[in-house]
């Protein structure tokens, strides 16, 4: 018998693109493929990638690049490397990736990898590249494995809603992802059942507008709060999480379930973007500052510890010095646990890219400004764990001897000195110490 053709998949951007990854490796393992940890001597490599940083296709091309070598040296061994663009930039690009880099043998969007198995098989066959960019009728989750391979970890990921309506003036989503789809409620829960049958303790709902979920359910359509109910009453499942969610889609039972739902984590990523209703208008947002604030008020309301998590952009076309001490101001009131922060880059095909732009120094001074009272608060955050007992799920070894590694309530990295078969389990650990990016401490107990 032959060996087995190796895979290697490489993923940029978002947590939807790992998810991705993982179902179009289930797909191909399927079919005899075994994944390996590199490309050097694999005969399928797909580039999974992401459009939302900036230079992003530029980044693609240039790993295309380092993939030539590795092709020629395959093909003057007698064997062939068979190169697929995914994801997000696939999408947008489409065949001009194959024209720009002919060693490109497949380019599939996001909303079509399920078909990625037989585009394979036929270019096996034919040797002519294939692009499939197409939104198809057909729910691709329909084609798949019913749930991702076996994973080692015990949190996993599990996509319960795709793309976005919002078409804010700076996002490729709505052009990348398509229109929101929700998945049906059961199909859900069977891959939720599936996952924590293999051990998964920790599941994270991801969708571009995750909390817009409106899925099928058996009773009428289900909104995410009444799917998160239904998924914490799965045995074993110890832990929930959701993101992205927008502001506008903060239902009032989404709110409530933060305070009732014991396996809902405390911890809440809700992007705001900028903190001037005039920024907010120009970039499409459909909410205010107030409105925002809202929101933030009205969770804290329902669960007192909860970490709240954002996302902001600088240099925004048409912002001005007091729209960005607006942002600085929002910032100060809201007291964010962790956040993410970009100076803008224009998305071809969006609003804002045909705007004027603010200088790039404009951006870049903002944007150190930002990150700076952003990690100042993040870092009291992280200081005022410290005497505190946590629960914190073990994921896998530390970096040092005797040390493992896992997540708190509010997702921080915490590392402590404890057995490793409690990978997969939940222990206490008293918090004794804090950097910027994780905390330390010891086992409580057995």
């Amino acid at each position: 018998m032959s060996d087995p053709k190796k895979l290697f998949i490489k993923t940029y951007g978002c947590q939807m693109n790992v998810y991705d990854s993982e179902r179009m490796g289930s797909a191909l393992v399927a079919g005899g493929y075994v994944e390996v940890d590199s490309p050097e001597h694999a005969d399928l490599v797909i580039l999974n990638t992401c459009h939302i940083r900036e230079k992003a296709a530029e980044k693609v091309y240039s790993d295309l690049g380092r993939l030539r070598p590795l092709r020629q040296a395959k093909a003057a061994a007698g064997g062939r490397m068979t190169i697929a663009v995914a994801g997000c930039v696939a999408q947008a690009e489409g065949a001009e990736i194959v024209r720009r880099q002919p060693l490109v043998d497949l380019v599939v969007g996001p909303q079509a990898y399920h078909r990625l198995p037989a585009m394979v098989a036929r270019n096996a066959d034919t040797g002519v590249a294939e692009v499939d960019t197409e939104f198809p009728e057909e729910d691709k989750f329909d084609h798949l494995p019913e749930a991702p391979r076996a994973r080692r970890a015990p949190a996993a990921f599990l996509t319960v809603q795709e793309g976005c309506d919002k078409f804010c003036a700076f996002c490729v989503v709505p052009y990348t992802r398509g229109s929101e789809v929700s998945r049906p409620a059961a199909k859900v829960l069977a891959e939720a059942r599936a996952l924590v049958a293999r051990g998964v303790v920790e599941i994270t709902l991801l969708g571009q507008n995750v909390n817009a979920y409106h899925g099928a359910g058996p009773d009428g359509e289900w909104g995410l709060a009444r799917l998160i109910r239904e998924l914490a009453r799965i045995e074993g499942l110890e832990r929930l999480r959701y993101t992205t969610s927008h502001p506008n889609d903060m239902a009032d039972d989404l709110i409530a379930a933060h305070g009732d739902e014991p396996k809902l984590m405390p911890y809440l990523h809700l992007p705001v973007q900028a903190g001037s209703d005039r920024v907010l208008k120009a970039m499409n947002r459909r909410h205010t500052v107030e409105s925002y604030l809202r929101v933030i008020e009205r969770v804290r309301a329902t669960r007192p510890d909860i970490a709240i998590s954002g996302d902001f952009i600088t240099g925004f076309p048409g912002e001005t010095e007091a729209d960005f001490q607006a942002t600085l101001a929002l910032v100060r009131e809201v007291r964010y646990a962790s956040a993410y922060s970009f100076r803008y880059s224009p998305r071809p095909g969006t609003p804002a890219a045909t705007a004027e732009q603010v200088p790039e120094e404009e951006k870049a001074d903002r944007l150190a400004r930002l990150q700076a009272l952003l990690s100042e608060q993040q870092a009291e955050f992280q200081a005022a764990c410290i005497g505190r007992t946590l629960s914190v799920l073990i994921e896998k070894p530390g970096r040092h001897p005797g040390q493992m590694a896992g997540r708190s309530p509010y997702l921080q990295a915490v590392h402590l000195d404890c057995d490793p078969g409690l990978t997969g389990r939940i222990v206490a650990a008293e918090i004794t110490s804090a950097g910027p990016n994780s905390l330390a401490g010891r086992q409580i107990g057995a």
